[in-house]
């Protein structure tokens, strides 16, 4: 049983000219080469997706950014919330507008969404989490997770994540922010 309890209801919700504030990452760890790896790459980097339960294709982890937190702090939580990950934040991707057809509401009647996303560098997968039964996670190369991504705003933080990291670095530590 999860001792963490997710968040739920829009009394806390952020809005800002129209648009519903949400916040998201893109969670990321690096994993051993296999012997079918590039041998100029030590380490390959994957990122976390998780499924949906209103549709087919993958996400990152993304919900509303709320008014006694502050966007890092929803990014982190969404985290925790919706794929069970904990890690730190290392970089800022972008913000991405987009329609939601199932959120609309009297703050924002067509739907309109504005996600900050970052970087989040996962350093502990938990056994529990409170999306757990609707949510399951799946660990991914860029290219795949691109192939499986549901929405092209998040495909297109995906593409700014690739730009920041060099899969060539021989460094261990994941890049800064």
């Amino acid at each position: 049983m999860c001792d963490l309890v997710a968040r739920t209801g829009r009394h806390q919700q952020r809005y800002e000219n129209g648009y519903r504030l949400v916040a998201g990452c893109v969670p990321f760890k690096y994993f051993s080469c296999d012997e079918n790896c590039n041998i100029r790459m030590k380490k390959i980097i994957k990122v976390l997706m998780i499924n949906s339960p209103s549709g087919p294709g993958l996400l990152f982890p993304k919900g509303g950014w709320e008014n006694d937190e502050t966007v890092e702090e929803a990014a982190v939580r969404e985290a925790i919330e919706e794929a069970g990950v904990r890690g730190d934040l290392k970089k800022y991707l972008n913000d991405y507008d987009f329609r939601s057809k199932n959120l609309q509401d009297e703050f924002s009647p067509e739907g309109w969404c504005k996600a900050s996303m970052f970087a989040l560098y996962v350093n502990e997968e938990l056994d529990s989490w409170p999306e757990q039964e609707k949510r399951e996670r799946k660990w991914l190369t860029i290219p795949e997770a691109s192939q499986l991504c549901r929405h092209s705003w998040m495909k297109d933080a995906l593409d700014k994540f690739a730009e920041y990291y060099d899969t060539d670095d021989d460094n261990d530590d994941p890049p800064g922010r």
